[in-house]
């Protein structure tokens, strides 16, 4: 039994940051991300009776640190199809794993859907999206294409925690233009750095009151296109979670001295004109949104900041989907 799919990377405009149940992978708090169309994870599965445990390839190499994980969210769909059928997991990211790029994101994504697919689930994509979410959480955002919520739901069981979408990608054909800035994979995971923040950071609980007007300030610039405010609220959503990483205890400082310089640098093309704003997720990646006219401007003042290695420019990406 064999499955295939693709799903892209996603960045968050209103983050979420630490989670109500860990067992579950339910947040703390909702999110909006856009869907990013020239990051993507390829993943295929196959399911087969001869296999005696799961076992994962990434990016070429066999990864027996993340079976573990992998083996739990297959077992997800496992129980959907009622077989125990261990699986054989083959996934390439186009992308640098594990560095603020949410390769997870994608990655689960691709992962519920290819394993859905083989197993001959016929699911909705509401099921898929809390199903990802179990592997992680900003996966369940990237079943979906242009600017998406999570909601972070009141069930105990996770039910109401999914994601939807609010706008195409060609409602509103933003772009991105992304400043790599570090290639390794983070020495700190997002899901460590979570519960590392929720239980040391004096930050936190401000933090988690805050963000639902940030989430209801986003959304409504979305839906009016207004592109000031979402840069404004972003920004300060943004600011909010690296101030919560940065004051836990041990410190979780995820940027590099090039990711500071791009902040100033997108900070100075706003005030001469230019609509450009900053995000930057869990990671030293900085990632600045703009219209498509835009982007070649931002995409030259980025590339030229030394400790830059390289820059992506990408618009909005759709669904995930098998293949």
């Amino acid at each position: 039994m064999k499955g295939s799919a693709k799903a892209r990377a996603n960045i968050a405009l209103a983050k979420y940051w630490g989670k109500l149940d860990s067992a579950l992978n339910i947040p703390v708090v909702g999110s909006i991300s856009i869907t990013l169309d020239a990051l993507w994870t390829e993943t295929e599965v196959e399911f087969n009776n001869s296999y005696d445990a799961d076992t994962l390839v990434l990016n070429g190499e066999v990864r027996k640190d993340l079976i573990e994980h992998a083996t739990k969210f297959l077992d997800l769909l496992r129980i959907y199809a009622g077989v125990k059928t261990r699986a054989h997991i083959v996934s390439k990211n186009n992308f640098p794993t594990g560095a603020g790029l949410a390769s997870s994101a994608s990655g689960f994504a691709a992962l519920a859907i290819a394993s859905a697919n083989a197993l001959k689930l016929d699911l909705s994509q509401k099921n898929l999206s809390i199903i990802a979410r179990q592997g992680s959480g900003s996966a369940a955002r990237s079943i979906f294409g242009g600017f998406v919520e999570m909601h972070a739901g009141q069930n105990p069981d996770g039910s109401d925690s999914f994601a939807e979408p609010i706008i195409p990608s060609e409602s509103w054909p933003l772009e991105v233009v992304i400043a790599i800035t570090e290639k390794r994979e983070k020495v700190i995971s997002s899901r460590v750095g979570m519960t590392q923040s929720s239980l040391t950071s004096p930050y936190y609980l401000g933090w988690v009151k805050t963000s639902t007007k940030d989430l209801s300030a986003i959304r409504e610039a979305i839906y009016a296109r207004d592109f000031e405010r979402l840069a404004e609220v972003s920004e300060h959503n943004c600011l909010k979670m690296h101030a919560v990483t940065m004051t836990s205890q041990p410190a979780l400082i995820y940027w590099k001295p090039a990711t500071v310089a791009c902040i100033h640098a997108v900070k100075e093309l706003r005030t001469s004109g230019v609509p450009v704003f900053f995000t930057i997720d869990a990671g030293p990646q900085l990632k600045a949104i703009c219209a498509p006219d835009n982007s070649k401007k931002v995409q030259e003042v980025l590339q030229s900041i030394p400790g830059v290695l390289d820059t992506l420019v990408t618009g909005l990406g759709a669904d995930a989907q098998k293949t």
